[in-house]
Order: structure tokens, then sequence, then C-alpha cells
């Protein structure tokens, strides 16, 4: 489709002409019901730049307006019998598995990924719901050896109370029910603010939850500008919990914000993963990987491969068939169904520009790519660098794109040594078919997620997070129920 016929597509219209439900298409903001705002914002599609919609551009004052019926909503939902929240949340769950297809569009045309990625990842967002719909319905009491004579002792679990979630736009539905659907089988209500990159899918959520039957001010989503909404909710008292997933540099804010209200911590942050090939690895199947781990959603995930790090006897041959592998793969906007999409926005192809310039001035070698796609201004063609010095921006900067940058190494401690001189420790990948090698890196790689010989590791039931600047705390699992619990202890006398 040519750019200017797909930028005429567009619009409300035009995307609520696509979609088999019109009515997932909202535009006002979710508080015990829908609410518009004085003001909009638009949201366009980055392939064509079209306007997809406009967007109740909300303020502090419905921030905490939502926190006001979130509080309102809590002690009942917090009272609530755990397998009545975990039916409301299986009944959210099908709802959003039933419209599958429709919210995969909607990202699409806001975010711009591939349409089958997008599918992927509404199974993904539904699948948190599922898993705590059951986790919802867990004992959370805990028998503990009184240390006191007449004494019986309890452990319990409460819901810590309100949780704001602040979401990124790179996965905009998923990042939603890996919180809320933990915080809300905790017992806890939420108020959620969405990128305002990309709302739309968030508003299609609180519809379906809306539909579900959920009580009405136990999930609210207010878009708007992040410094004014969130601002208000690092400073309310009632809101005991934030969860974050972003870049580190928003982290810390967040994290001094949230100081003087003491809340609990859930900082999911910036990646810059590490890639380490070994000589004895299936070299076919690194390259594989490698090509996964670095460009699904466009190379815009904080789990995507930044700097790779192969051993010498096999380097440049690695590099070769890194590189065939880059130039087949294909670019166009996300309806399509190509590999890669477009990127978010001007200030994100900018900084691929900026690191293929870095490195390319200090001795790196462009083997594919490298530079702007003529579909339009935000598609960046798939980019391979090699022979890239530790010193170059790209080994110290999350570039968040379709740029890999590929550099030797000599020896295992090497390896390790260079794969962990970063600040951030999400996730590291590592090829190898030695046992004991596996064993060692991986206990020495400081992330808090090692993938061993395959890219795929995330699940509902993993424990996500990272280490050092990547994060506090860990969503998924059991563990992602403990951001949003208070333990209580109880010692009653018998005698």
């Amino acid at each position: 489709m040519a750019r200017a016929a797909r930028k005429a597509a567009q619009g409300a219209d035009g995307l609520a002409g696509q979609l088999a439900d019109p009515g997932l298409l909202r535009t006002e903001g979710y508080l015990a019901g829908w609410r518009s705002g004085k003001e909009r914002f638009p949201v366009t599609d980055p392939a064509s730049g079209g306007l997809v919609a406009e967007v109740a551009r909300l303020g502090a004052a419905d921030a905490r307006a939502a926190v006001d019926v979130a509080q309102a909503a809590l002690p009942d939902w917090a009272a609530a019998l755990p397998q009545d929240r975990g039916a409301h949340l299986r009944r959210w769950y099908e709802a959003i598995t039933a419209h599958r297809e429709d919210l995969a569009r909607i990202m699409v045309a806001e975010q711009g990924k591939p349409v089958s990625e997008a599918r992927g990842e509404i199974d993904y967002a539904a699948s948190f719901v599922e898993f705590y719909a059951e986790e919802a319905k867990r004992p959370n009491i805990e028998g503990v050896t009184s240390h006191l004579p007449d004494a019986e002792v309890e452990v319990w679990r409460e819901p810590v109370g309100v949780a704001a979630l602040v979401t990124p736009w790179n996965f905009p539905s998923a990042m939603i029910t890996r919180k809320a659907a933990a915080a809300l089988a905790a017992g806890c209500t939420c108020v959620v603010h969405p990128s305002v990159e990309t709302p739309l899918s968030a508003l299609a959520l609180a519809e379906l939850a809306h539909r579900a039957g959920l009580p009405e001010g136990i999930l609210s989503v207010v878009p708007g500008d992040a410094p004014e909404i969130v601002g208000a909710w690092t400073e309310d008292p009632r809101v005991r919990a934030l969860s974050f997933t972003g870049s580190t540099e928003v982290g810390r804010l967040l994290y001094r914000q949230s100081a003087d209200t003491v809340k609990r911590l859930v900082l999911e942050l910036g990646g810059h993963a590490p890639f380490l090939v070994f000589a004895d690895a299936d070299l076919d199947q690194a390259v594989e990987e490698a090509v996964k781990a670095k460009f699904a959603t466009t190379g815009q995930d904080c789990l995507g491969a930044n700097r790779f790090f192969v051993e010498r006897p096999v380097y440049e041959a690695f590099c070769a068939r890194f590189a065939e592998a880059v130039r087949a793969l294909t670019l166009g906007p996300g309806i399509e169904d190509r590999d890669l999409g477009p990127l978010i926005h001007e200030r994100a192809v900018a900084r691929q520009e900026a690191h293929v310039a870095d490195a390319m001035a200090r001795g790196a070698r462009c083997l594919a790519g490298g530079a702007r796609d003529a579909q339009g201004p935000l598609f960046y063609r798939p980019t391979l660098l090699v022979d890239v010095p530790d010193e170059a921006l790209i080994m110290q900067e999350e570039t968040f794109g379709p740029v890999a940058a590929v550099t030797a190494f000599d020896d295992e401690a090497e390896a390790i040594a260079r794969a962990n001189a970063t600040e951030y420790g999400l996730v590291a990948y590592l090829h190898t078919l030695d046992p004991r090698r596996i064993y060692r890196a991986a206990r020495t790689l400081q992330f808090g997620m090692v993938a061993v010989n395959r890219t795929k590791v995330t699940g509902a039931p993993i424990p996500f997070g990272g280490m050092k600047q990547s994060g506090l705390g860990r969503e998924g699992a059991r563990f992602g129920l403990e951001a949003f619990t208070d333990i209580k202890y109880v010692c009653r006398d018998w005698a």
C-alpha cells in the first residue's frame, strides 16, 4: 500500500471500520465510567503518520479522582473471597481472548509492530490474567511454629492498597495485564497511566474489563501527560504501591518522587542485553536466535540484545551468516506483517543514526542497513555493525532499535567481564554446548535472567526482572504478587 493511501485510510473512523467490534475503540478515560477531558491529544500511526484517534487529555484532578474511586472500591474488593476475585479475572481473560484480532489491530495502528507480533502480545497479555485468576485462589496464610509458650502464631498476606501502574508504549497491552492482574488478584485496586503514544490498547482493555463485570473503581485508566498524572500519584499517600516499566532515567525519578510517601515499588527498567557466542556453539542456531533477540518488536524491547560478543575462532563465520540473515529481513507497515515495522517516533530514529555514526567513526564496519528506508521517516533498515569497539556509544547505551553491534573476544573470563561491564542487568543470552561453561556463565553473569541457547524465556509463570540499574522486584509468577501485599504477623494467646 502506498504511504499516501495508508495515511488516508487512518483516523478514528478508518480504524473503527477495520474492527469487528468498533466499540473497543475508546477515546475517553475510564474512572468508574468513561470521562472526557477539556483537551484531547492525537494518536498517530507510526507507519503513515496519519491520525488514528484523538484521546482525552486528563490531568492531575482526574488522577486524584481515579484514586478516590479506587480507595472507595478497595474495602469490598480486598474483602472479596479469593475465588470471586479469580472469577472476575477469568471473565476478563475470556473477553480478551475473544477479541484478540481487534485488540491486535488497535495495537498495530498506534504502535506499529507487525500484526503477527501484536497477536502474540495479546496472547501474552491474556496469559497473565489467566495465571493470576488461578493464583488469586491460593491460600495466603502460613503457619509458623510458635517461639512462645501458650501462643499461636500466624503470618497473613493482605493487599497493600491502591496501586498505580505506569506502562510503556512498546508492549501496550501485556505490561498492563502483567501488573494489573497480579494487583487485582492480591486484592488491590488499580489506577493505570498508559503511554501517550499508545493509550488505545489500554482503553480497549478497560472496555473489556467493564464488559466482563469487574466492579467499578477497581481498575481506572487515566490517559494524558505523565508528569501531571503520575506526579499526582507519587505524592498521594493513598497510593501504596507503584509499578513502572520504562527507562532507567524515569525509574530513578519515580523512585525519588515516591520516597516521601514510602511506596512499595516495582521498577522494570533498561536492558542493554549481551549475547555471548562461544566457539563450540551451534552457529546456525546462534544466528537464528540472534535475529530473534535483536529484531523482535523492531528492536524496541528491553529484552533486545544490544551487544554481541563472539569468540574469535568463529567470529568471521558468525558475522557473515548474521549479515546474510539481516539482509533478508523485510520492512513495512505492521498491518502488512513484514519482519519489522516502523520505530515509534523521530527520537528513536535519531538515536539509531547517532549510534551508527559514532560506531563507524570509531572503526566499525556496516555489513547491512545503516540508514532510513524510503517507506517513511520512521522506518530504519535492520542494521549490522561489526568490529565495534567497547567505547562506542552503542556498547554503552541501550539502542532500543534495529541495530546490532558485534565484537570479538578471546576467552571466557574476558567475555563475562565485558558482558557485565554495564549498569544494566536485565537479561543475558548465552550460546555454548559446554554444560560446565553454561553453569559457570549463568552463575557469573550479573543479570536477573539468563537465556541459554534460546531467546524466548518470558511467560506468566516466571519471575521477570533484573539486577543493578535494571530495576527492583519481579513481575509474573507468585513473586509478582509480593509487591502488592503486606505481611501481617498475628500472635494469639491461648492460655
